[in-house]
C-alpha cells in the first residue's frame, strides 16, 4: 500500500509545514519524526527545531490570550478537565515562571495549561518570553530524540529507508498506547479519589 509513495519527496515537500502544523497542537510524535527524517538527511534538524518551536509558542499564545479574555467564562465550563485546571491554578499561584515554562512538558496539561495562565492573568510579556524559551527546549529535546532514535534504529536495522513506513507506524502506534495507558491511570486514579 504504502511502498508506491516516494517517501522522501513527501517529506522534502510537506515536511516542515506538517512539523508546524502538528506543532502548533500537540506535536510530541511529528517531532520526533522530524528528528528520524533529519538523522535521514530528508530534513535538516536545524529548521525542524526552529519550525516546531514556533509553532509551539504560537499556539500556546493563542491558547493563553484565549484564557486571558475568555477564561472566566470557558474555564468553568471544562468539568472533564478540572483537575488540570485546578494543577495548573495552584503551579501558577505558587510558581508562575516555573509554570509557565514547564507546563508543556506535563502530560495532559499542554492545551489547558496556557488557558489557566492566561486566566490568571499572568503578565503578556512574561508568557510570551518563557513561553519561547520553553518551546525552544521542548523542540530541541524531542527533536534531538528521534534523531537519536534514527541513530540508534540504523545501528539495529542497517539502511531505515525499506523500513520507512513501519517505523512511522510504529511510533505512532506507540504513541497511541502510552497516552491510552496514561488516559485509563487518570480514570482509575479519579475514580479512586471520587
Amino acid at each position: 500500500m504504502f511502498e508506491h509513495l516516494d517517501f522522501n519527496y513527501l517529506l522534502a515537500t510537506y515536511g516542515y509545514l506538517a512539523i508546524f502544523i502538528g506543532c502548533l497542537l500537540e506535536g510530541e510524535t511529528i517531532l520526533i519524526l522530524g528528528g528520524m527524517a533529519a538523522h535521514q538527511h530528508v530534513l535538516k534538524l536545524l529548521p525542524v527545531i526552529g519550525y516546531a518551536s514556533l509553532a509551539g509558542m504560537l499556539g500556546d499564545q493563542l491558547l493563553f490570550w484565549t484564557g486571558r479574555y475568555f477564561g472566566e467564562r470557558l474555564l468553568p465550563r471544562l468539568h472533564k478537565q478540572q483537575a488540570a485546571i485546578d494543577k495548573v491554578t495552584h503551579l501558577v499561584n505558587q510558581h508562575p515562571t516555573v509554570s509557565i515554562f514547564t507546563v508543556r512538558f506535563l502530560y495532559g496539561m499542554r492545551l489547558m495549561g496556557p488557558m489557566v495562565i492566561g486566566a490568571c492573568k499572568v503578565s503578556p510579556l512574561k508568557f510570551a518570553c518563557i513561553n519561547l524559551l520553553g518551546a525552544l527546549v521542548w523542540a530541541t529535546l524531542f527533536a534531538s530524540a528521534g534523531y537519536w532514535a534514527g541513530e540508534f534504529l540504523q545501528q539495529v536495522l542497517g539502511d531505515l529507508k525499506p523500513y520507512r513506513w513501519p517505523i512511522i507506524l510504529g511510533v505512532m502506534a506507540l504513541v497511541v498506547v502510552v497516552a491510552l495507558v496514561r488516559h485509563v491511570r487518570a480514570k482509575r486514579k479519579a475514580a479512586q479519589e471520587g
